[in-house]
């Protein structure tokens, strides 16, 4: 029976008898004549670490024969979660023997070393991956499969040790007056917005446990989608051509990045591109829309928006959502939580940017040091045929907004601009208007920290 056709029930007995004690301790290998099957390499690989203690000796004796270059991410995998501390040494020597390279038990080594090479699939890892994760949550196997579509490297998309919705998202969470927000200090950072005059605060103490909130805010159905690892808060329309997306967290990441799903078609979406990946929806085109968020104070923003709401404590869970309590100890040094295939020196990892995805030209990403906007709070500048101008208040909150030629000379940190022809100008969260009545509108744009934002986009353009 070919991978295509086996039914996955079919499957899921086979795993089922493999995790059973019982009736590992009588599995006997395949015969030599269905060996480089694509069922037979599944099934040896799930003996790796399920199977009794021959069962594995065989299964790697197996691998060993039929050694491919595609079985190597499969093998990593395997000694990621192999708790079997006796069979370990055989299975890094194994690896290491058939790729030439000695990074011993350094799981990051062997996988920035991997994501560095050309990717080379064996037509059995998305059925493996399917079938591993599927023992940790049987959700998880339908986001993976031999037929799924798949637009970045499945060797990369790593298991962030949560199941589905296990970091569990706020939907239609409760939102208070700011009056009554008694529980937030001036210097508490706030993510904020404003659409069509629905203005809103969501505190980063309660989303660094949440990572996202899903909510209609203006009659807009969004997500607000905070990655803590990367540093990361977007805010997209959730609605596509007439079809609002329901996501979720996925449990997986990719590049340290948080992966979503859908819940009509359990396809994988990249937070910080807005787009599909793995599954059904990686076929299309399908992108959300950005749309505007700030990192501010607390203070900060309810000066400016005093009739703005704000998120409440009612989360229905248990948290402890004191400032700076959640990811603490990453927060406090620049190490990574889980590799990426490449850093770059420039700046620290964990360094903020400011970065600019600008209508018209995505292949143009462009990251600000929050560091060097700090020193120029009026910063202008040009992408493609776009001026804009970033604007940073002395609470550190940067808007971006269109320019169209117009050269500003000066602002005063709060909403008075001047540009150079001695025109006065008004901010406001959507757009800067002049005493005569122009418009220059708001751009989308987000903070990053420095590895997360080059992680997806290592041919961006650093001002810093």
């Amino acid at each position: 029976m070919s991978r295509k056709t086996m039914p996955r029930s079919l499957l899921r007995y086979f795993i089922v008898v493999l995790a059973t004690a019982s009736i590992l301790s009588i599995v006997q290998p395949l015969s030599a004549q269905n060996r480089v099957d694509n069922d037979a390499v599944l099934g040896e690989f799930l003996l790796l670490l399920l199977g009794s203690e021959e069962g594995k000796r065989q299964a790697l004796a197996f691998v060993d024969t039929n050694w491919q270059p595609g079985f190597t991410p499969m093998l990593m995998e395997v000694l990621t979660f192999n708790e079997d501390t006796a069979f370990a040494p055989p299975l890094v020597d194994l690896l290491e023997k058939k790729t030439g390279r000695s990074f011993g038990f350094n799981i990051e080594q062997w996988q920035q070393w991997l994501w560095n090479r050309p990717a080379e699939v064996h037509p059995a890892y998305a059925e493996f991956k399917s079938a591993l994760y599927g023992l940790i949550d049987e959700r998880f196997e339908s986001y993976f499969g031999q037929d799924r579509p798949v637009s970045i490297r499945l060797d990369e998309v790593l298991w962030g040790g949560v199941k589905q919705d296990g970091i569990p998202p706020l939907r239609d969470p409760v939102m208070v007056d700011a009056a009554d927000a008694d529980y937030l200090a001036d210097d508490n950072i706030v993510f904020g917005l404003a659409v069509n005059g629905d203005v809103r605060a969501y505190p980063k103490r309660i989303l660094a446990w949440h990572e996202m909130f899903v909510d209609e805010v203006g009659g807009v159905p969004v997500a607000g989608v905070y990655c803590t690892l990367c540093g990361t808060m977007i805010l997209y329309g959730t609605e596509v051509d007439g079809k609002n997306h329901a996501l979720g967290t996925s449990g997986f990441l990719y590049r340290s990045n948080k992966l979503m799903y859908d819940q009509a078609t359990n396809s994988l979406w990249n937070t910080i591109w807005g787009k599909p990946v793995v599954g059904p929806l990686a076929a299309t085109d399908i992108s959300l829309p950005r749309m505007s968020v700030v990192t501010t104070t607390w203070g900060e923003w309810r000066r400016r928006h005093p009739q703005t709401s704000v998120l409440s404590l009612s989360t229905g869970h248990t948290r402890d959502y004191a400032e700076g309590a959640a990811y603490r100890e990453y927060f406090a040094t620049d190490e990574l939580m889980f590799q990426v295939p490449e850093v770059d020196g420039r700046l620290n990892n964990k360094d903020e940017v400011l970065g600019l995805l600008l209508p018209g030209y995505p292949e143009q990403p462009t990251a600000i040091s929050v560091a060097y906007l700090a020193d120029h709070p009026l910063y202008q500048d040009r992408i493609g045929e776009l001026d804009f101008v970033v604007l940073t208040d002395t609470s550190g909150a940067s808007r971006v907004y269109e320019s169209g030629g117009v050269a500003f000379s000066g602002w005063d940190g709060n909403s008075q601009l001047t540009d150079k022809a001695g025109g006065a100008w008004r901010l406001d969260e959507a757009k800067l208007e002049a005493a005569d009545g122009r418009q220059l509108y708001r751009l989308p744009a987000h903070r990053a920290f420095w590895f997360g934002w080059y992680s997806a986009y290592s041919h961006t353009r650093l001002v810093n």
